[in-house]
């Protein structure tokens, strides 16, 4: 990467997310527990998701584990959390709708070979497609034992994580309900209000 996501037994699971992960050597879902129920983002969230794409993201330090994200009124919603420590995106794009109307805020940002950067990256994610590789990938560990994020990027004891030293997705499409990062540079950012015909999402 150039410089700058009730078993048998005695144990009882409260909550329960399925997570997919886009890569050759992992197909399939992987089904996880959320013990506890422990928040993923730090700060309370709208209640509305939003897309993502990026034609290619690379990263450094990627870990992802199960969570909840909570409204401010208390509802909360089963989430992927993927936390990567240093990123890239080429040809960037963010959109949400305005819910019953013909209004799309887009943010574009990382083209013309000048990626967005980010540190310390924290998504809380419903969904997540694309074409992904991953280097020295851990399976099953322990989420409260993850090392290779952000700092703090861990998960509750004894639900299902996972690590690898490097991440790389192609065609990148995500559905989310918050981003966190430490730094986020958006190198020729463009935002605009997308009304009736031109309202339309990143995919």
């Amino acid at each position: 990467m150039q410089e700058p996501f009730d078993r048998p037994g005695r144990t009882r699971w409260r909550r329960f997310a399925a997570l997919m992960v886009p890569a050759a050597a992992v197909a399939g879902a992987i089904v996880f527990g959320m013990a506890n129920g422990a928040i993923a983002a730090s700060f309370a969230v709208s209640g509305q998701t939003f897309k993502v794409s990026a034609t290619e993201l690379r990263g450094e330090g990627f870990v992802q584990y199960g969570g909840l994200a909570e409204e401010a009124d208390g509802k909360i919603h089963p989430v992927a959390v993927s936390g990567i420590r240093k990123a890239e995106l080429d040809n960037l794009c963010q959109s949400v709708k305005v819910p019953g109307a013909d209004v799309v805020l887009t943010i574009r940002a990382g083209g013309g070979g000048k990626p967005a950067r980010a540190s310390g990256l924290m998504i809380d994610m419903d969904s997540l497609e694309g074409d992904a590789e991953f280097k020295n990938i851990n399976i099953g560990q322990d989420a409260s034992t993850l090392d290779a994020g952000p700092k703090g990027a861990v998960g509750a004891r004894g639900s299902f994580g996972q690590q690898a030293d490097t991440v790389t997705i192609k065609n990148l499409r995500q559905v989310a309900r918050s981003t966190h990062a430490g730094t986020f540079t958006l190198t020729g950012l463009r935002l605009k209000v997308n009304l009736g015909a031109a309202a339309k999402e990143c995919f």
